[in-house]
């Protein structure tokens, strides 16, 4: 299979191919939409099981790629379209889109699947089907946002990990993040940032945490406060989902 060396990273990460790849294999009938295909991985997975499958790739060297990797498949159409956009000929039985980042922050899940979600059947289903994002106060070594595998022991944990949203992926959803969260911190120290965690539910029985390529935990850097343990603070969050980083805001009082 022709890949890139974004969908090579992809394909390394073994825990969240399984997870996709079960999902999929339940899941997929009728008609697929693969939204973001990629090099067409997840949809040559759903391509066996479905009538057909709408492979969508917005970049056009991205789907040369796919289209060469689908090539065995006849019920596969390779779509070169935006997702938020685009108008499909049938209804979907599933629709798949992988493009996913912590917090639902850097990629464009929501507003992809705002627009796609209309053209699914009453009885459709979505992989995945739904998101819940968890924050905790911490002291970080950077002054900049970056991903916790980016670097090594860069963070200390002050406070326990906090549920701020989750939803159902079918239902509409505001774009818009703004929460106040009020943690009681378990050790002294200073918080200056925090720590995002994202939990994807890919079915009703199959949830995946973070994995490397998989919305590894966002490390967010804040103003800095000093604190005692069962100290409580108030933690405000903003952002926009699919907005990118530079719409973050974090403060911590």
């Amino acid at each position: 299979m022709n890949i890139t060396p974004y969908h090579h990273n992809l394909l390394s990460d073994h825990e969240r191919l399984v997870g996709f790849f079960e999902a999929i294999k339940e899941k997929s009938k009728g008609i697929v939409y693969d939204l973001g295909t990629g090099s067409g991985i997840l949809a040559s997975v759903a391509a066996p099981h479905a009538d057909h499958v709408f492979a969508v790739e917005n970049n056009p060297k991205t789907a040369q790629i796919a289209t060469r990797n689908l090539s065995n498949f006849d019920n596969v159409s390779v779509l070169v379209e935006d997702a938020t956009k685009i108008v499909f000929p049938e209804k979907a039985d599933l629709i798949i889109c992988e493009m996913i980042d912590t917090g639902l922050i850097d990629e464009e899940l929501i507003p992809v699947l705002q627009n796609a979600v209309e053209y699914l059947k009453d009885d459709g289903e979505i992989i995945p089907c739904g998101i819940f994002n968890g924050l905790e106060p911490i002291h970080m070594e950077n002054s900049h946002i970056c991903y916790q595998n980016d670097l090594k022991n860069n963070f200390i944990p002050l406070g326990p990990l906090k549920i701020y949203n989750s939803f159902e992926l079918k239902k509409k959803i505001n774009e818009k993040v703004d929460v106040t969260l009020k943690p009681v911190i378990n050790c002294n120290g200073t918080v200056n940032g925090i720590k995002i965690t994202t939990f994807t539910i890919l079915t009703s029985k199959l949830i995946c945490g973070p994995t490397p390529m998989l919305n590894p935990p966002l490390l967010i850097p804040t103003n800095p406060l000093k604190v005692s343990k069962g100290e409580k603070i108030d933690l405000n969050l903003k952002y926009v989902m699919g907005g990118g980083l530079n719409t973050i805001k974090a403060r911590i009082s």
